[in-house]
């Protein structure tokens, strides 16, 4: 079998629910209602990936990866799993208001990293060769980090605690943005990309 990146981050995200389950497990939290809604979300959101992957994969993560490259990209994944452990080693119960903030937070997530991907996905069967500057990417040049931003941060609020926004922190320097700017690069190549750069942001509207 040749192995490619996303063998290994498909395998992370569907880990993330029974990575849950099993500090639920370690730390009897199956009475903390916070614990059992990070499992909806973070778990759900592994699911959903893996299912992306199959249906309308991105095209990035077809690389091939030797084992220890992958196990190092399951290491830095792994660091989104303090959010849980926070959450169930010390019975953390958020409050409603957070609750509701992190849902909704996480939903708008959802919305804005799939529809960008699925848009991205059409787009490059039906006009290949063209610039993808229309619908979700008429603002912003990468939505879907925008989406994967707000999926983080509606689950890592949870937690109650700076860790998992640094562990987030990290990622994005070392992994999204150097993508983005790598893509950034790759489009160039375009005639309209300086004109479609000029009117949007990176990925976080009025800032970046």
């Amino acid at each position: 079998m040749n192995l490619r990146q996303r063998h290994f981050i498909d395998s992370h995200k569907l880990a993330t629910g029974l990575a849950t389950l099993g500090l639920m497990a370690a730390y009897d939290a199956w009475d903390n209602p916070t614990a059992w809604l990070y499992l909806g979300l973070h778990g759900g959101y592994g699911v959903l990936w893996a299912l992306k992957s199959r249906t309308f994969p991105d095209a990035q993560w077809e690389s091939p990866s030797s084992v220890p490259w992958g196990l190092t990209i399951w290491g830095a994944l792994s660091l989104y799993w303090v959010s849980p452990w926070l959450i169930t080693s010390r019975d953390l119960s958020a409050p409603p208001w957070l609750v509701g903030v992190a849902t909704f937070t996480f939903t708008l997530g959802v919305f804005l990293h799939f529809a960008a991907d699925m848009q991205k996905h059409m787009h490059l069967q039906a006009r290949t060769g063209t610039l993808l500057q229309d619908g979700l990417w008429s603002r912003l040049r990468n939505p879907n980090y925008l989406g994967e931003l707000l999926i983080y941060g509606g689950f890592s609020s949870l937690a109650m605690h700076p860790a998992p926004f640094v562990a987030s922190a990290i990622m994005v320097a070392f992994v999204w943005v150097p993508n983005m700017k790598k893509k950034d690069r790759s489009l160039s190549r375009y005639p309209e990309f300086e004109a479609w750069r000029s009117r949007t942001a990176l990925w976080i509207p009025y800032l970046w």
